[in-house]
């Protein structure tokens, strides 16, 4: 049976890319129709065109889903890190990170500076290449992660919790050490470390360098326990002392007029 023609025959094709759902062929097909007769490709080229281009728009589909199911607070890439500001990064460090072999391996990543030296960024820009990579990444800070794990504890909702982070192929856990957790606070914390430990990858990042996590985890055995969890073929990243978010401010200050 011979196919309608124009304004009937896309209607076909718009019926067509609805039914399976191939949204890029549907909203290009024109313009890649007439590419095709302008550049004289034969059915077959146009056709590996339309699945191409399809096939394609997916793909950034997919790493823009899995970037929003991180829940990251800002978009920070690793390509815009600035180097030059923060020469106690390495770049071959860094590089190494995008690949996820580390993550597939379940190994942690610990990210240990004061404030404005590029952890956070560091850290969300490293989550964002492993969710591009088609990987289930999940960010938080410690004291929100402690106040959902106490929450779920007292609605007797903490193992369908536990569980959610166990799966996550990253879990990215900013301000670590930023605030001193109670016995039960640390209890709850070691629970998700423990469930994730030599399977899932753990990365966080810390103000406080090793020998001052007892500020956070007051308690030694669980404080020993959680460094011992964390550090355990770690990737080790340290960003020093000096806030480069003030050098940036000082440096803008003094070219104001």
């Amino acid at each position: 049976m011979p196919l309608p023609d124009g304004d009937a025959e896309d209607t076909v094709i718009d019926e067509a890319c609805k039914l399976l759902r191939l949204p890029t062929i549907r909203e290009r097909f024109e313009e890649l129709a007439a590419d095709a007769r302008r550049d004289q490709f034969s059915y077959k080229q146009f056709l590996a065109d339309l699945l191409q281009t399809e096939c394609a728009d997916r793909d950034v589909r997919r790493k823009q889903r899995m970037v929003r199911a991180a829940k990251f607070p800002r978009p920070k890439r690793l390509e815009d890190f600035d180097y030059e500001k923060n020469p106690n990064v390495l770049p071959e460090v860094v590089g190494s990170l995008r690949s996820g072999s580390w993550v597939r391996a379940g190994r942690p990543l610990v990210l240990i500076g004061d404030s404005g030296t590029g952890k956070s960024h560091l850290l969300i820009g490293v989550g964002t290449a492993v969710a591009e990579l088609g990987m289930s990444v999940r960010y938080t800070t410690t004291a929100a992660l402690v106040n959902e794990l106490a929450e779920a504890e007292a609605g007797k909702r903490l193992t369908g919790v536990i569980a959610r982070y166990t799966k996550v192929d990253l879990l990215c856990l900013d301000e670590f050490g930023y605030l001193n957790l109670d016995k039960k606070g640390a209890k709850l914390l070691f629970q998700i470390f423990t469930e994730r430990e030599e399977r899932k990858a753990t990365a966080v990042a810390s103000n406080a360098p090793f020998g001052e996590w007892d500020k956070t985890f007051t308690d030694p055995r669980l404080c020993s326990a959680i460094a011992d969890r964390l550090t355990f073929k770690c990737t080790l990243i340290q960003t020093g002392t000096e806030s480069y978010r003030l050098q940036a401010t000082e440096a803008e200050q003094h070219t104001s007029p």
